[in-house]
């Protein structure tokens, strides 16, 4: 008896982890999406107001927005007049100042940090430019929309363990209760229209533009 074995090429998945590892210099760990301004405002002081504040961002927010203009990017990367049109509604799309410096700031140093493995164009939005990476180097669309949208909400995470302050092990069970959201906002919009762009977090999206004139900050959003 014969038995075969099929090599399974990782390479791709090794490029997702590493792009979207905590330790990948796009400067994620400088930004609170507005969270710093719900923590002051108390919002946020424990885990189970965490986890309910995530769970809007992520179902109706800017998280969703953010996996279907991943998704997006992904279909449009080897088209440059559609990948233009995805990032500038991206951009059109962000609520506040911040929020807009913080997708283009990410982005850019995407870019750059992702150069050795493929070639974006510039000043992409950090989720489009995600996307548009991904399938430069083959890595599926499903799997890099999950992916970015658990690193989304890991980054956040930590910087709610930094400010409530929460201890690591507490914000890890919020992790933990938030994949189902995660898994259901990933696949949810894999059948997602450039129309469906837009959320109703609206404490988030004030939050974003509270923390503008915040007096004391850690972050820059």
């Amino acid at each position: 008896m014969t038995t075969m074995t099929t090599a399974i090429d990782h390479r791709p998945l090794l490029r997702l982890l590493a792009w979207l590892s905590p330790a990948f210099p796009t400067g994620g760990f400088a930004y609170s999406h507005g969270l710093e301004w719900a923590v002051e405002a108390g919002d946020i002081t424990d885990a189970d107001t965490l986890r309910a504040w995530l769970t809007d961002v992520l179902t109706h927010g800017s998280a969703r927005s953010d996996a279907i203009l991943l998704r997006h990017g992904h279909r449009n990367a080897f088209d440059p007049s559609a990948l233009d049109d995805v990032a500038a509604l991206a951009l059109a799309a962000t609520p506040s100042r911040e929020r807009r410096d913080e997708a283009l700031n990410q982005g850019r140093a995407f870019g750059l940090a992702v150069a050795p493995w493929t070639a974006l164009p510039e000043d992409l939005p950090y989720a489009v430019a995600v996307g548009a990476a991904a399938a430069g180097e083959n890595i599926p669309e499903d799997d890099t929309a999950v992916a970015y949208v658990q690193a989304f909400t890991t980054n956040l995470i930590s910087a709610a363990v930094r400010l409530v302050p929460l201890g690591q092990t507490t914000g890890l069970r919020v992790l933990a209760a938030l994949q189902p959201v995660i898994l259901a906002v990933a696949n949810e919009t894999g059948a997602a229209t450039l129309d469906d762009v837009g959320g109703c977090a609206f404490r988030s999206d004030l939050a974003a533009m509270r923390h503008e004139t915040q007096y004391t900050r850690l972050f820059r959003s």
